[in-house]
Formats: C-alpha cells, structure tokens, sequence
C-alpha cells in the first residue's frame, strides 16, 4: 500500500483536511484562471462596469460550474491520476475522500451553479454554465481523452464557454464578440497544454492517454504549438474591427502576441536542434498571455479613448 495512503489512514481527518481536499476536488488554479477571462468580458459587454452585484453573481457561478467539472473529472480520472506523478496527491488518490464523496459533490456544484446563475443572472447563462459542464465531463474526460491525440483541441471548448456566460449575465443574449473571445480561448488551449503534456510526457505515456506529445515527436509538437499560437493572436486582432476596440487592447494584443510567437519558435527551433527545452516557460508564458489579453479587454471600453 502506498505509504501516503497509509498515512491517511493512520491520520484522523479533521475539518480543515476535508475541506482542503474539497477544494483540491475543483482544480482551484483552473478556476482562477476561468474567472481571470469572465470578469472582462462582462465589462466589454456592457461597455463599461456593470452592476458589482452581477459580476460577484456570475464569478460564483461561474466557479461553481467549474469547480463541478473538475471534481468529475477527478472522480472519472482517479484510476489514471494513480499512475501519474503529477496528479498522485489528489484526494481520490490519496484517500483523504472517497469515490462517493466526490461525486455527491461534483453533483452538487453543477446544480448548484446552474440553479445560482438561473436565478441571479439568467437561464442563458445558466443553460451554458449545464454546456460547459457537459463539454468537459463527457465530451472531453469520458470519449475524448483517452482516444485521440486531439483531445485537448476539441475539448477545450469547455473552457471556452465562460466568456459566453458572462457575456450572456450581462446582455441576455450572445452576438460576434463573444464569439471571437471563445475562438481566441480555443486556438489558445493547444499550444498552452501541449507545452505541459511535453513536461508530463512520461506521465501520460504511462497513464495511456494519447496526448500529442506522446504519439509525435517533439518538433512536431513544437511545430503544432506555433500554428496554433499564431492562429490565436490573429483570432485576438480580429476582435479590434468586431468590438471597436481602442488603442490600449490594440497594443497589448499585438505586443504579448509578438511576444508569446516568440516564445513558441523558441521552442520549436530548441527541439529541432535536439537541445535541452524549457516547455514550461511556454506554458506559463501562455497564462501570463492570456491574462494581460483579458486585462485589456475589460479596461479598453472603461478608457475614453
């Protein structure tokens, strides 16, 4: 038995233990991350602050909502997340909850989510917050994960939907700037994750999930993550013409994407030399990315120019 496990066991639970590993269940750091693209969004939609109440109603649901897809995928993944180095202290594994705890959970957040945003918001909203749950639990984790090397591309849709909630909290409905705000997310997904996945290759190899990294070569990947990179920075100049954007989001577009390009190249033209790579400088470059993108897009419309 594992000794960690053995630990547990041995170690009684107390309050603060439990509702740590609840917390762990929901993948905190991707729900920050989710919140860091919903907040502006909602500014842009409603070209200026909307109502503080609203913005706190959709961040909690909107976390509810992502919090209950992160504890079912830890419930549909425990059996993998056991082989793998970097998911081995998640609470599933560890024993700190049990199967059925989480699941009740995971219920109970998705439920949750959908009744809070129906109520405080709207049932668009909430009809989206059911889609990404949906997405993530049985689109990605349950057929695509562990079959295709695409399965990040098609399943990040998932994590694409939270700028359509909190555009549809504010107007009630959905038009063309949120959609490019979701295609920016999803051409943004790849080459964030691959980047991870080439870290964790012996991870997922070991695991059997067919990340690209580990049916293809580094340069391909590398070369994948570029494609993708360059697709996300013209999906983000798209949206100047579409929302009228002004000049803070138009500079900030061009020079973190003239930038996170750079990044990917680099590491792209380190593979094909078979040098030693730094994949995790793409991966969080990527997030520092995609946050100063979404900075700007919510204090674009709050400037008078």
């Amino acid at each position: 038995m594992d000794v960690a496990l053995q630990t547990i066991e041995r170690t009684p639970r107390t309050l603060k233990r439990t509702l740590t590993a609840y917390v762990s269940l929901t993948k905190p750091r991707v729900v920050e991350l989710l919140l860091v693209v919903t907040a502006p969004t909602m500014l842009l939609a409603e070209r200026g602050m909307p109502s503080l109440w609203l913005i706190l109603a959709t961040l909690v649901g909107g976390s509810l909502s992502a919090g209950s897809a992160g504890a079912f995928n830890c419930y549909l993944d425990r059996d993998i997340d056991r082989l793998m180095k970097r998911t081995k202290n998640r609470p599933l594994v560890t024993g700190e909850l049990s199967d059925r705890e989480a699941l009740i959970f995971a219920w109970a957040l998705g439920t949750a989510s959908i009744l809070w945003l129906g109520l405080l918001t709207n049932w668009l909203a909430a009809a989206l917050s059911f889609g990404a749950i949906v997405l993530y639990v049985v689109f990605y984790t349950i057929i695509l994960k562990r079959r295709t090397p695409q399965n990040i591309v098609w399943g990040g849709v998932a994590g694409c939907m939270p700028v359509l909630i909190g555009w549809a909290a504010v107007t009630g409905d959905l038009s063309w700037p949120p959609v490019i705000l979701f295609m920016i997310i999803f051409l943004w997904t790849p080459p964030h994750y691959w980047p991870l996945s080439m870290k964790y290759r012996s991870d997922y190899l070991a695991a059997g999930v067919p990340m690209l990294a580990v049916v293809r070569g580094r340069a391909q990947v590398g070369l994948q993550v570029i494609l993708y990179a360059w697709a996300t920075v013209a999906c983000s100049l798209l949206l100047i013409p579409i929302a009228d954007m002004g000049v803070l989001y138009t500079c900030v577009a061009l020079v973190t994407g003239g930038w996170f390009i750079y990044e990917t190249h680099r590491l792209y033209s380190l593979a094909i030399r078979h040098e030693h790579v730094s994949p995790m400088r793409v991966f969080h470059g990527s997030i520092a990315y995609l946050t100063l993108l979404f900075v700007a897009v919510g204090v674009d419309p709050l400037l008078p120019f």
